[in-house]
């Protein structure tokens, strides 16, 4: 811009009749008939022979005439304009890489070392020994790989996903502990149930490939197969430990059909219930019931003990028949006349006993009166103490 302004100040001067090409060294002003500027043989005084007019005011040294070279002028200038060399302050120092010895730059070797570790970073695959990896070549499943080293071609030609199948990973039913999961059981009853469900990767292809949410397929044929379950069981099945064990091993065997039903790639590896209470709304009620049914389930114990009690006795002298019944057998006459004895012994000595003779001295003998008074006067005496001080 500096050198168009220049130049069209020379311009205006020749249109005014002067000579844009400046004075001579006598002072007086050029020809205005449009002669030739005479150039200084000095090359340091200014004021003799015209100036370039492509050169900026105020420089010096050499021919002023120097004919404009386009690619100087657009080298010393940027879009801040002119660029000063040398001095302090302008621009800092410019960054040149290194060159190898023969004179070339460094950096095409740099750039191409670079790739080629990407390329050898991409195809070296160490892989855990409980992991295994799926390979894709442009996208597709092309193989598995077994734990160890491997190698594949680099990106993107093939790429490698690594994944843990043997570690055991859990999904809990309901997510939060406070969330209530109601389900119905076969006596039309509700129950509040949690529990976990432990897996693991059977299938790494079928895993990846198969299903798109592996998590969510679990959690819905866990609820699945634990409704189903319990729809077969009664209430009281679902709170035993027994009935329990029954539950869990009914639903991680329909859980396992209905994944390999879907190829999902996974194993189930158990279910455990963690909750099983009644609902949150009848807590009181089933608390009622549960201690009726305990008073029943003890009355109903009581009367099975007494129950045996009187049949083992019943047992009992039903031998003790069968032995006399025996020794009869062999001797009925004695056996008779000591049944009749033992018979009227136990009778008798529970009765008052009055003793008539028909003939003698003493006709009339009161034993019952007799016993009654021994009993008074010796009674405080012969008191006996049992065992235990009863």
């Amino acid at each position: 811009m500096r050198i168009l302004d220049g130049f069209g100040q020379r311009i205006g001067l020749a249109m005014a009749g002067k000579n844009p090409w400046g004075t001579g060294g006598d002072g007086s002003s050029g020809s205005g008939d449009g002669d030739a500027p005479k150039g200084d043989k000095g090359s340091g005084d200014k004021g003799n022979g015209p100036r370039n007019p492509w050169l900026p005011p105020g420089s010096g040294g050499g021919d002023g005439r120097r004919g404009p070279n386009i690619e100087d002028i657009f080298k010393n200038r940027g879009p801040e304009g002119p660029r000063r060399k040398g001095g302090g302050g302008g621009g800092g120092p410019n960054f040149r890489f290194p060159q190898r010895p023969g004179g070339k730059s460094w950096f095409p070797v740099a750039v191409v070392g670079i790739i080629a570790l990407g390329l050898l970073a991409t195809s070296v695959h160490l892989i855990g020994p409980q992991q295994q990896a799926v390979v894709k070549t442009l996208g597709n499943y092309t193989r598995t790989l077994d734990s160890g080293l491997k190698f594949s071609a680099p990106f993107p030609i093939e790429t490698v996903d690594v994944e843990d199948v043997q570690g055991v990973r859990a999904v809990r039913i309901p997510g939060n502990n406070n969330q209530v999961k109601l389900i119905l059981t076969g006596d039309q009853n509700l129950v509040d149930l949690s529990y976990i469900v432990r897996w693991n990767i059977k299938d790494l292809a079928d895993y990846k490939f198969r299903v798109v949410d592996p998590v969510e397929t679990v959690n819905e044929a866990a609820e699945a197969a634990m409704r189903a379950a319990v729809a077969e069981k009664q209430l009281d099945e679902t709170f035993s430990g027994q009935g329990r064990a029954a539950i869990e091993q009914d639903v991680r065997e329909r859980m396992q059909r209905t994944l390999d039903s879907y190829q999902a790639g996974i194993r189930v590896l158990g279910v455990e219930i963690e909750k099983a209470d009644p609902p949150g709304q009848v807590v009181d009620a089933f608390r009622d019931v549960q201690v009726a049914e305990q008073n029943a389930d003890a009355a109903r114990n009581q009367a099975q003990g007494y129950a045996q009690q009187v049949l083992a006795q019943a047992q009992g002298e039903a031998e003790a028949f069968d032995k006399v019944y025996e020794q009869y057998r062999l001797a009925p006459e004695v056996t008779r006349q000591r049944l009749y004895y033992e018979t009227m012994e136990r009778v008798l000595s529970k009765t008052d006993k009055t003793i008539v003779e028909a003939t003698g001295v003493t006709p009339y003998l009161p034993l019952p009166e007799i016993r009654r008074r021994a009993q008074q006067t010796e009674g405080p005496a012969t008191t006996v103490t049992a065992p235990g001080g009863q």
